[in-house]
């Protein structure tokens, strides 16, 4: 039986299958040509045909063709001399299928076993991490196909889908990728480069990928790269397996992609189930952010006790078990296990788990004594035995996130700890020993490892403050020097997040380029550091904008533009976190921020309906800045709050635009070119609008007079070369010294406007600013509240401190309306921000709030303010 994802892969024709760097695009015409060829090649009789699984198009077109021509393949490690020889001694392949001397050529066993293949034998892949010879498991056609299957039915691919080839074949996981999107005749783009490599994500977007698989250690790696700062306006879902993500990185993926249009999947499974097991519905991710969800399609999930009876009431701890198509047919631990038929009816994953009553399945333990570790699975029990080899008594536990040998022999520290190294493939700092006097031991004699577990605290890992001592610890047993690098002591990925976690905590920040770095350099940093800490501009423009409002508002001195930068920001965050779903299409989505910000804006309105005595309908319709209505006759609020009118207004046109075919289709394809001709229509609107419109002062509360600022949010997003952030700074130089001098030519017209001249240029050419951790520690909670600070900042002069104006000095008064209108801000949002909006209530005296309604029919704020 040949898998139907391999049999139809003609029926592609002309779609890209493989996209590979500096090669020419194969299709899928071009592929089954050359499956069949290779096929040829191998014969017809079924064969054992090993194959050094590199991701390359020769590997992935041998193990295609090893199926189609009904062989059993064994994807081994490619360049992994020694797991090779240990498989060619244990199974005996007929043919190696191998690079040698740059070529691939198909070596025949000069020997060949005489033993048969049982005919539903597909594939062997190894459970073993890195210690012991391991196991292979037996997986058929059968297998491989409902696998493919159903991953393709619960993630939603189709032809249109273009997923990225970065995880091993030989792992489970990563071949399912494959198989998957071969199943669709979906493309794939084979990067032929790691995370950390420079590039890795511009060749994601350049090669308009939708979907990105990783293993939980890949998510710690595209948080150091910057992943979510990038625009990948294709990125449609990322799936992770292999281990479980830290609630929190899963929150953050899932917030990420859905505010992009995307989903995360958070997938369970294991080699002997072929790859997948269970998934989490992306709408449930955040509820249920460290569970492993549901079966996959034409898969059932239960629980047994320790007697194998069925668990039916939720939250009652059982071993997992799996049934469905999937389910290999059994293991092999040499060549004469290959002609055995399908041995399982269900597969008892080992893991301990419950489930909840909505049906969800949550593992919570292990029944057997194994580690998963940065995708490797490690065997306490083979560890306890390769240290016993060296004459260590040892009992050896942990998790999935480190491990512990605890001994009673005279060996020193360093000596079991280069034994576990060399051993498990780990790092130093993964691993941790204690030396006892005794281990505990039950009244059977066994090792009593529950009080052992019990004691780790007492050798946990040492937490060091020095730079060299932490890259001793990453590359213990190799000896480290001052002019040493990480990139010479041939780091790697396994290293590479635990020392720069490390790192940043001591230096307080990660500098750029450390990897090449001396530790000798890296040490001086420690001992000249500042407790310094880098923030996002935007945070920090957010933060100047808002105080600049509240200081112009308190003062009336010509400090205008705090208004005029959030609009900025308005564009800035569209393109960031909004263009995902814009260049799809799914404008609806766009709106959900809006309905955060109208919350309290509606509390207000609702407020001062009541003490007028009548609805302010040009607010509530938030076309007061319209100039239909004013504030003196009650028909809409202080001019204050343009700014909520004039945000709903701008996001409608940006979603507006985007709902066009053609335009969506044009801001998709050049985004950057797009914000230009947004930004030279805006202008021209900036212009005509108060001809065509005249409004007198209120024309600066208007959308015409304010549309540019947001194109040049979005441009400062999506100029992503130097050439394209001169042009924008060169157009913000010729712009802003126009608009300021037509904007009145007075004093606060050229501070307003030469202040969102510096913004911009922060913007494009300063996307991080360092700063002493105090200043850090004020910018975040006003940046967070600074919409809030917004709305309620006046309230503390005119009404709260109103009756103190006359006694106290102007200087004492202002002060106080600015730190109070922040202190306003701040308490706002903490009240509000987790109560639910149907049911959002502020309550002060009436009379209170009377007195407050009156400030607006003396004309308000400056109506310059923006």
């Amino acid at each position: 039986m040949v898998p139907f994802f391999v049999e139809r892969l003609s029926d592609g024709g002309n779609m890209p299958a493989l996209i590979i760097p500096d090669r020419a695009i194969v299709t899928y015409d071009q592929l089954a040509a050359r499956v069949t060829d290779q096929a040829s090649a191998f014969g017809t009789e079924k064969r054992l045909i090993a194959i050094d699984a590199s991701l390359s198009e020769h590997a992935i077109i041998a193990y295609l063709a090893a199926l189609a021509g009904g062989h059993a393949i064994a994807l081994l490690p490619p360049g992994d001399t020694s797991v090779a020889v240990r498989f060619e001694e244990r199974f005996r392949p007929d043919i190696h299928f191998r690079q040698f001397e740059g070529r691939w050529r198909a070596a025949e066993t000069a020997q060949p076993s005489s033993e048969i293949l049982h005919p539903d034998l597909a594939l062997l892949l190894s459970t073993s991490g890195s210690t012991g010879e391991g196991k292979c498991v037996r997986l058929s056609s059968a297998n491989l196909a409902a696998n493919a299957a159903s991953i393709a039915e619960y993630l939603h691919l189709d032809s249109d889908d273009r997923g990225t080839l970065v995880l091993p074949l030989h792992y489970s996981y990563g071949l399912s990728v494959l198989n998957s999107h071969l199943a669709v005749h979906a493309s794939l783009f084979v990067p032929g480069k790691s995370i950390l490599d420079p590039g890795f994500i511009h060749d994601l977007r350049d090669n308009r990928c939708t979907n990105i698989p990783g293993v939980p250690y890949s998510f710690e790696l595209f948080e150091k790269i910057g992943f979510r700062d990038q625009r990948l306006p294709h990125l449609r879902l990322m799936t992770v397996a292999g281990g479980r993500l830290p609630a929190d990185l899963v929150r953050l993926y899932s917030d990420y992609l859905a505010q992009n249009g995307g989903e995360l999947f958070v997938m369970y499974g294991q080699t002997e189930a072929t790859a997948r097991i269970a998934f989490v519905p992306p709408h449930l991710l955040n509820d249920n952010p460290d569970s492993i969800g549901l079966a996959i399609p034409n898969g059932v999930l239960g629980l047994v006790d320790e007697d194998g009876r069925e668990i039916r009431m939720a939250d009652t701890p059982g071993e997992l078990v799996y049934r469905g198509p999937n389910v290999m047919m059994g293991y092999a631990a040499s060549r004469a296990d290959l002609n055995r038929g399908a041995e399982l009816a269900e597969l008892k994953t080992g893991d301990l788990a419950v489930r909840n009553r909505d049906g969800l399945y949550r593992v919570v333990g292990r029944r057997s004594r194994m580690s998963k570790i940065a995708g490797l699975r490690i065997g306490h029990d083979a560890l306890e035995q390769a240290l016993s080899l060296k004459g260590v008594q040892a009992a050896v536990f942990g998790d999935d996130q480190s491990i512990v040998a605890m001994y009673t022999s005279a060996h020193s520290e360093d000596a079991v700890r280069k034994t576990l190294i060399e051993t498990s493939g780990l790092t130093a700092m993964h691993v941790a020993v204690s030396r006892q006097d005794k281990l505990p031991r039950l009244a059977s004699g066994k090792i009593d490892y529950q009080q052992l577990k019990a004691s780790y605290e007492d050798c946990r890992f040492r937490r060091t403050e020095n730079v060299r001592e932490v890259f001793r610890e990453a590359f213990f047993p190799q000896r480290t020097a001052d002019q040493d690098t990480f990139v010479s002591l041939g780091g790697d990925s396994l290293r590479y997040v635990r020392l720069s976690l490390n790192l940043e905590r001591i230096l307080n920040h990660l500098p750029e380029g450390w990897e090449n770095r001396p530790i000798a350099e890296l040490a001086t940093m420690q001992q000249a550091k500042t407790r310094m800490q880098s923030l996002g501009i935007d945070l920090v423009i957010r933060t100047l904008a808002i105080l600049l409002v509240v200081i112009q508002h308190a003062t009336l001195w010509p400090a205008p533009g705090g208004a005029a930068a959030m609009v900025m920001l308005i564009g800035y965050s569209l393109a960031r976190f909004q263009s995902g779903n814009l260049f799809s299409g799914r404008v609806a989505r766009v709106f959900r921020p809006v309905m955060s910000v109208l919350v309290p804006y509606y509390l207000i309105i609702a407020l001062y309906g009541v003490v007028w005595g009548k609805m302010p309908w040009g607010s509530v319709f938030l076309v007061g800045n319209f100039g239909l209505t004013d504030p003196a006759e009650r028909t809409m609020l202080p001019f204050l709050y343009w700014f909520v009118e004039a945000y709903v207004q701008m996001v409608v046109i940006w979603a507006g635009l985007f709902a066009i075919p053609a335009m969506r289709k044009a801001g998709a394809k050049t985004p950057f070119f797009f914000g230009l001709s947004i930004l030279a229509a805006a202008m021209a609107l900036r212009f005509l609008g108060p001809v065509v419109w005249p409004l007198g002062d209120r024309e600066v509360f208007t959308v015409p007079w304010i549309l540019y600022l947001t194109a040049f949010g979005w441009l400062a997003y999506f100029a992503d070369n130097v050439s394209r952030k001169i042009l924008v700074l060169a157009a913000g130089a010729v712009i802003f010294p126009l608009v300021a001098y037509y904007g009145g030519n007075w004093v606060g017209s050229w501070v307003k406007y030469m202040l969102q001249f510096a913004f911009l240029g922060a913007l494009l050419f300063a996307p991080r600013l360092p700063m002493p951790r105090w200043v850090a520690g004020l910018v975040l909670p006003i940046s967070a509240a600074s919409y809030y600070i917004y709305l309620f900042h006046r309230f503390v002069p005119e009404l709260v401190l109103a009756p103190l104006e006359a006694k106290l000095p102007w200087p004492v008064f202002a002060a106080a309306s600015i730190i109070g209108g922040i202190a306003a801000g701040l308490l706002a949002r903490e009240l509000l921000k987790n109560v639910p909006h149907w049911t959002t209530l502020v309550r002060l005296p009436r009379a209170a709030w009377r007195k407050a309604a009156a400030f607006p029919a003396a004309g308000g704020f400056t109506r310059r303010a923006v």
